[in-house]
């Protein structure tokens, strides 16, 4: 996978990216990740990328030209147009289905990260494939929000983690949360571990794990049930949780 990111602060994403995790990968050859500076493809002396809104009103306006030479810069040298990602509060929430679905669909992907006011609204109609946003809230730029959608989609990336169960396994990823997991000591200030997960009977493992994991969505967000693969049994053990939550409160 080869991700391009169009950015006014590169070595910020860089400092980042090039650790951990998503840093060995690319340095195994797993993941390409290019942070290209917006200011190098600006047209007068002072490299300014933003400009006042017509119409009036406070804060500046990411202009279409610079954004488009780098994109289209990009694109020469991939040889192709890349999934184009504009990440923005005006965008679709960004969830584990939308990662999966992109991650499956597109090799080569660019982020834009926006500025100031945003960004001229031609530069979306014209380019743009998809505006994501990581939830309702607004920061002072797209930086954060580009690291955090990054580093969800790269780590689904074969080869990126030692295997595909490290998220497959995880929250969210089959639409439930992920159970309860422990480790040493098996009993700390009284409170032990589950005697199943020390029994090395592997099924009953699973199945209380698949358990645990409904009784913990159904506990903390009851809003994933609707739409979670459930039997009719599971369901039913979801639902009481549900109701007892709610004679609480």
């Amino acid at each position: 996978m080869r991700i391009d990111i169009i950015t006014l602060f590169p070595e910020m994403m860089e400092t980042v990216l090039s650790e951990s995790i998503i840093g060995r990968a690319q340095k195994k050859g797993v993941l390409e990740i290019n942070c290209h500076q917006l200011r190098e493809f600006a047209f007068d002396k002072h490299r300014h990328v933003d400009d006042a809104p017509y119409g009036g009103g406070k804060g500046m306006l990411m202009m279409t030209e610079p954004i488009a030479l780098c994109f289209e810069d990009i694109c020469k040298n991939l040889d192709e147009k890349p999934y184009f990602v504009y990440m923005t509060p005006q965008g679709n929430v960004l969830n584990q289905k939308k990662l999966i679905d992109i991650s499956e669909k597109h090799n080569n992907i660019c982020v834009l990260c926006g500025h100031y006011e945003g960004v001229d609204q031609r530069v979306i109609d014209e380019l743009v494939d998809e505006e994501i946003s990581i939830g309702d809230y607004v920061l002072t730029g797209g930086e954060l929000p580009t690291l955090v959608f990054v580093d969800a989609l790269a780590r689904m990336e074969k080869g990126v983690l030692s295997e595909d169960e490290c998220f497959t396994k995880e929250s969210h990823y089959d639409g439930l949360l992920e159970y309860p997991q422990y480790t040493r000591p098996q009993v700390w200030r009284g409170r032990e571990v589950p005697q199943v997960l020390l029994s090395g009977h592997h099924e009953n493992v699973d199945k209380w794990r698949r358990e645990q994991s409904i009784i913990n969505t159904a506990k903390k967000r009851p809003d994933m049930i609707k739409t979670a693969d459930l039997t009719d049994k599971e369901k039913e053990l979801a639902q009481s949780i549900i109701d007892a939550n709610d004679a609480k409160e």
